[in-house]
């Protein structure tokens, strides 16, 4: 058997969380979940996103046993790690901001935090911000908008280059400001878009080579797995959706392997 991995988003962001992991590791088996029913996380409670979460891996984890379960969702790791890993004996994976990094490469030590609502005011990120970034300036960005316009650009729609350069003037107006964090697994899909719309910044950063990296090292430990990519097939890439999906996501996720297996019940 090849190792199981089930990635876990909200929407479609944790897609760049997968790619990443494939370009490391094509040999894998890919399950996705997203929990459509509850989308945008950013707007709902700690204690709802924690259950939810937890219903949801536990569902896919009894039709599909698991090797690991990457949680493709900032918003989310910053809270729901401590209670799936009391849930399962396997490897965990959260993706969180790529702080410390942005910290290390910034010149003029002014970075941007671009993520969600949710993110942005969680605990655990301001812990990295003190851990990490301590001589830096942190401007603190949470956006719903950022998050809607990269699930339309995956589907299609192109972004609004003047509602995104709107949205985005408080950051247009800092001049020193050298680095953004992508704090969502959305936004490295607008990379182009809002590196036009914030030409003063010269490094974007996310966290999707380092989480890639982390399974890596995880998987090493998974007993009796096979890692030959010659046997990986094109038909194992299973989808699970918490509500019924558009067309256009349909399509999305057909384009890059992947069948709809199960529209899960989350009470």
């Amino acid at each position: 058997m090849k190792p199981r991995i089930l990635f876990f988003d909200s929407g479609i962001g944790g897609l760049s969380i997968y790619q990443e992991t494939m370009r490391l590791l094509p040999q894998v088996e890919c399950l996705y979940c997203l929990d459509n029913g509850a989308f945008p996380y950013s707007e709902k409670s700690e204690e709802v996103i924690i259950e939810r979460t937890a219903t949801i891996c536990q569902k896919i984890n009894a039709l599909y046993p698991l090797d690991l379960i990457v949680v493709a969702c900032n918003t989310a790791s910053t809270i729901v790690l401590p209670k799936l890993r009391a849930t399962f004996s396997f490897p965990i994976v959260g993706t969180v901001p790529a702080i410390k990094p942005a910290a290390q490469i910034s010149q003029s030590k002014h970075i941007a935090l671009v993520a969600t609502k949710g993110t942005v005011k969680r605990p655990y990120v301001h812990q990295l911000i003190n851990n990490f970034a301590g001589n830096c300036r942190i401007e603190s960005f949470g956006s719903t908008l950022l998050v809607e316009m990269a699930e339309n650009k995956l589907q299609g729609i192109p972004v609004n280059e003047l509602e995104l350069n709107h949205h985005l003037q408080a950051l247009k107006q800092i001049g020193d400001l050298d680095t953004v964090v992508l704090g969502c697994t959305h936004f490295p899909f607008l990379e182009d878009e809002l590196r036009l719309a914030l030409p003063q910044v010269k490094n974007f950063v996310n966290s999707g080579k380092a989480i890639a990296n982390r399974i890596q090292s995880l998987l090493i430990t998974v007993a009796n797995k096979c890692y030959d990519a010659s046997q990986c097939a094109h038909d194992d890439k299973k989808l699970f959706a918490t509500a019924p999906l558009p067309q256009a996501k349909i399509q999305l996720f057909n384009s890059l392997g992947f069948h709809l297996e199960k529209i899960l019940t989350v009470e």
